[in-house]
């Protein structure tokens, strides 16, 4: 599995339909959405998710949004929801050749919280079709954003998360490993320990740390003591602070602010500026109204990916339906 930042062929997303994701509020949602594909067109290809029945008001707001419609291309693959990165699936590419292949994970909506799922599931072995790729099915359940790599065999993770009963109750913490190991081809899990407040992902490691370059990772932390996400993120840090490359030098670590709480209907929503999604030439980065911490987290990402553009994307809508730019997303390496 590439890092991220390694030359991409298209991003994927999965259109915006399931009013339950959003409940009160999914009017917005598709405009917003739209803005976000806007953002990516660009810099590269967009390849949608989207059953033929919504495909004509989803144009309609791509270019209201004034989307490089010659970037985008829909494709009749029903969904459940729209959260790309962990139904969608997760992209590997042969070290010697440059295949490109798909592996098909079990995809069961973050422990059986929101059935049904079954469209959702099938999204894997659909693009695999449309793209004549190889495709590596597996039974173990996996969400694209319980993982972050650094494309020289480190996997970032979370124990809340791959260690809950909910996602593989038959599967110890070496069987998980082994198949981490086996099918995306690292080398060394490094285990963090809880997610923030308001995760319904229990924990996805896109929301608090993400590597930036095989030898770099960027960290959230919250200064406020009084937050719960203080000690969850401050034990988080302590444990990347022990960790090493592969070549056993130690990580450098680059820590990232919280936006302030974010509160929506009495919820609290697990906003982060972690949830960035890299793409050719831009970092493309959540942002939630809140100017001086937005511009803030934007500058610490933009030095962290040198030669970039930095686009902040207006998630403040977004996020009510409990993730952002990079779980809504899923990339394919060129």
């Amino acid at each position: 599995m590439p890092g991220e930042w390694e030359e991409q062929e298209a991003i994927w997303l999965s259109w915006p339909h399931n009013r339950a994701t959003w409940p009160g509020l999914f009017r917005r949602i598709p405009a917003a959405f739209a803005t976000f594909v806007a953002a990516i067109t660009r810099f590269e290809k967009v390849r949608i998710n989207c059953a033929v029945e919504f495909q004509p008001r989803a144009r309609r707001c791509c270019e209201k949004a004034s989307a490089d419609m010659a970037m985008v291309t829909f494709y009749d693959h029903p969904t459940n929801d729209a959260w790309c990165r962990d139904h969608g699936p997760i992209f590997v590419k042969h070290r010697q050749t440059g295949e490109v292949a798909v592996t098909d994970w079990m995809h069961n909506a973050w422990g059986g919280k929101y059935p049904p799922y079954d469209l959702d599931n099938e999204i894997p072995p659909s693009i695999g079709r449309a793209l004549k790729m190889r495709r590596f099915e597996n039974s173990m359940v996996l969400e694209g954003g319980s993982i972050d790599v650094n494309g020289q065999g480190l996997l970032l993770t979370t124990e809340q998360c791959l260690l809950n009963e909910n996602r593989n109750p038959e599967l110890s913490k070496t069987e998980i490993e082994r198949v981490l190991k086996d099918t995306l081809g690292v080398r060394r899990i490094l285990w963090l320990g809880d997610g923030i407040e308001g995760d319904d992902t229990d924990g996805h490691i896109d929301d608090i740390t993400r590597f930036f370059r095989s030898d770099g990772v960027i960290t959230c932390v919250e200064k406020n003591r009084g937050c719960p996400n203080h000690r969850i993120l401050a034990e988080n840090l302590e444990r990347l602070q022990g960790f090493t490359t592969m070549r056993g030098r130690p990580l450098e670590v680059v820590t990232l602010p919280m936006p302030k709480p974010l509160v929506i209907k009495d919820q609290v929503v697990p906003a982060s500026y972690a949830n960035f999604l890299v793409i050719n030439d831009a970092v493309l980065v959540p942002t939630f109204q809140q100017k001086r911490r937005d511009t803030e987290a934007c500058g610490i990402i933009g030095e962290c990916f040198p030669g970039r553009e930095v686009v902040p994307v207006d998630c403040a809508e977004i996020i009510w339906g409990l993730g952002t730019l990079h779980c809504l997303s899923q990339q394919q390496p060129a």
